[in-house]
């Protein structure tokens, strides 16, 4: 976004600040970060702003000096006028604001008098986050607001039977213990006494809904959920898979934080929210006040992959605010997110080939899942497409995938079916939501599809792929990075394409597997083609965590749910990918610029999560069914 400001009104880009909007419900359309969206669609309408203040700017200036309008220039947050004299854009920002017709036209910039666009730079706000400068929710002095922590059940959605608090209120700078509906909040002068305090808080659970449940049973169930495929084995040569992918944690380096203020007649709140206007209205519903009343501040996230599209630890803040009657500032340990946080939902994955003469004739994938929760605002996005869930007679989870997962290649006739048990837990959309588990399935079945019919995997894809673009981000990834080159034994390269959001990228992977207990990723090659590439390091940066994200859920990092309970409770158990796991060469092309940006915060996920997979499989000789192998 400050690239787009800077590029239109011919600012310096160390002018430019984007503030997070506080929730504005007022907005036509719902404020949501999600679904690659950010880039796409705002390119456009921010261009086309700074473009309007520019032409105020000029004309402001114009009007200061009784010059012509059309003999002034911009530059470095200034109009200059050919006699020399300049005036800063502070100094023109009221007269500016009340033209209401400019002198000269206020249109975008064409792209070849872009100067910043494309040229690729660092995070305007790189050094404040590096430096401790930048604020999240946690960093906010908010008067009044104490630290406060939950107790909460060993089982998922599992109940308070009783508690007795008194010795933790007996304990020093504790402020106060109070029940909520999803446990025992602490009230403390500090978050070391808080956290001692929760330990000391003797508490009686009911069990959750889940408390005969394991992995098993779920998979179990997940299996049976399957409709049957529609071509049958009879007769027909034909290549049958099936796919688990187990529950993955967001589990965000920054713990969720919020603070809340509530009183008898408004609310106040600050935390990073993905959907804010949601987030507004769930509170104001549960604390019984008009919308008007409750204020939200968005604060900046570190990090959310989809995970801050929910607002459980705002609904929570605000509910002990309310109860405790004094403002506090309520942090998730990193157990509390990890075991009764968000998980991307485990699925299970029937797909069937059908093939004569070197041709697939049909291609059918079944996908069961664990019933993904939308209520974070993607409904609305739903309702924009003016898809009509009611005639459909579907969910907003069949909905989305409809309208997002697609096949890239012509393999026959396809056909892709979704099915959803529904469990009482906690599931939400995890950074690439359903491609992230259907095209790793679909790229690992073409490889397969690929050595039965004894093709190259790359040729096997590039003759399928209807797409010219498609097919030049396949050729530009064999050739930079080296594909079929000769590796020792027990190494082998893996390739995956995928396209969505207006865009397409395909990774290439390096893998050594000698050690199969602990396999590592030695190198990396992604191609990417997103129409235009506003900030190419930015995009760089998006298909590295990428990548981490695919080698993590392939390789390592997943869920274990055990009687109802998750086993797992911070990144010393969830084992999401370390620096050691990353390859030690890494490198990215972009394809020239074709259009208008499209899509990339999830793009290449799928991608890299396949190519991993693919890799493994030739470097083993196996065909890996479950995700992650070594879970």
């Amino acid at each position: 976004m400050a690239v787009l400001v800077a590029d239109e009104l011919d600012a310096r880009l160390g002018d430019v600040d984007v503030p997070l909007a506080p929730a504005r419900p007022e907005l036509v359309f719902n404020q949501l970060t999600g679904a690659s969206n950010s880039v796409r669609s705002l390119y456009d309408p921010v261009r086309a702003a700074a473009a309007a203040a520019r032409a105020r700017l000029v004309t402001a200036a114009a009007r200061r000096w009784s010059l012509p309008a059309g003999s002034l220039r911009t530059q470095d947050s200034a109009v200059l006028a050919p006699d020399g004299r300049s005036a800063s854009y502070a100094s023109l920002a009221v007269e500016a604001a009340a033209v209401l017709v400019p002198a000269v036209p206020g249109t975008p910039k064409p792209p070849a008098q872009q100067r910043l666009v494309g040229q690729g730079t660092g995070r305007i706000d790189a050094r404040d986050i590096v430096t401790g400068k930048a604020k999240y929710t946690g960093d906010l002095d908010i008067p009044g607001a104490v630290p406060t922590v939950v107790s909460r059940p060993p089982t998922i959605n599992g109940t308070v039977r009783s508690y007795d608090a008194t010795a933790a209120l007996a304990m020093p700078g504790v402020l106060g213990v109070v029940r909520i509906p999803t446990g025992i909040a602490v009230l403390a002068e500090t978050f070391d006494q808080a956290m001692k305090a929760k330990a000391a808080v003797q508490v009686t659970w009911q069990p959750g809904p889940l408390a005969a449940l394991s992995d098993e049973d779920i998979r179990g169930k997940l299996r049976a959920a399957q409709p049957p495929f529609l071509i049958p084995p009879l007769l027909t040569r034909h290549v049958d898979a099936e796919f688990d992918f187990a529950f993955v944690s967001h589990a965000p380096m920054e713990v969720l934080t919020a603070v809340a203020d509530v009183r008898a007649d408004r609310a106040e709140l600050w935390f990073g929210a993905q959907a804010p206007i949601v987030a507004q209205q769930a509170i104001a519903a549960e604390l019984g006040l008009p919308l008007s009343a409750v204020t939200l501040h968005v604060v900046r996230g570190g990090g959310s992959f989809g995970r801050r599209l929910f607002h459980d630890a705002g609904l929570e803040a605000a509910q002990i605010s309310r109860a405790a009657g004094r403002p506090v500032k309520l942090m998730w340990t990193r157990n509390d997110d990890v075991r009764h946080g968000r998980m991307r939902p485990a699925s299970h994955h029937r797909i069937r080939a059908t093939h004569a003469l070197g041709q697939v004739l049909t291609y059918e994938h079944r996908v069961a899942t664990v019933q993904t929760d939308f209520r974070h605002g993607l409904g609305e996005a739903l309702t924009a497409a003016a898809f009509d869930l009611s005639v459909a007679g579907i969910t907003l989870s069949q909905a989305f995938f409809l309208l997002t997962e697609k096949l890239p290649y012509e393999l026959g006739v396809s056909t892709q079916l979704l099915a959803e048990v529904p469990l009482q837990m906690h599931t939400g959309s995890w950074r690439s939501v359903y491609s992230g588990l259907v095209r790793v399935a679909d790229e690992i079945m073409v490889d397969e599809l690929a050595r039965t019919l004894g093709q190259d995997p790359v040729l096997f894809r590039r003759n399928r792929l209807p797409d010219a673009t498609g097919r030049a981000v396949l050729d530009k990834l064999a050739q930079a990075g080296g594909w079929g080159r000769d590796l020792p034994a027990g190494h082998a390269q893996g390739i995956a394409f995928h396209a969505e959001h207006r865009s397409s990228v395909a990774y290439l992977v390096e893998l050594d597997a000698t050690d199969r207990a602990d396999p590592r990723v030695t190198r990396a090659v992604a191609v990417a083609d997103v129409g235009r590439a506003v900030n190419p390091r930015g995009l760089e940066a998006q298909l590295m965590g990428a990548l981490m994200d695919g080698i993590s859920v392939t390789l390592q990092a997943g869920l274990h749910i055990d009687k109802g309970a998750v086993r797992e409770g911070s990144y010393a158990d969830f084992k999401y990918a370390r620096q050691r796991h990353s390859p030690p060469e890494f490198e990215v092309h972009l394809m020239p610029p074709s259009g208008s940006p499209g899509g990339a915060g999830e793009l290449g996920v799928p991608a890299a999560a396949a190519a991993v997979a693919n890799a493994y499989a030739r470097a083993t000789g196996t065909s890996p069914r479950s995700f992650p192998i070594n879970f």
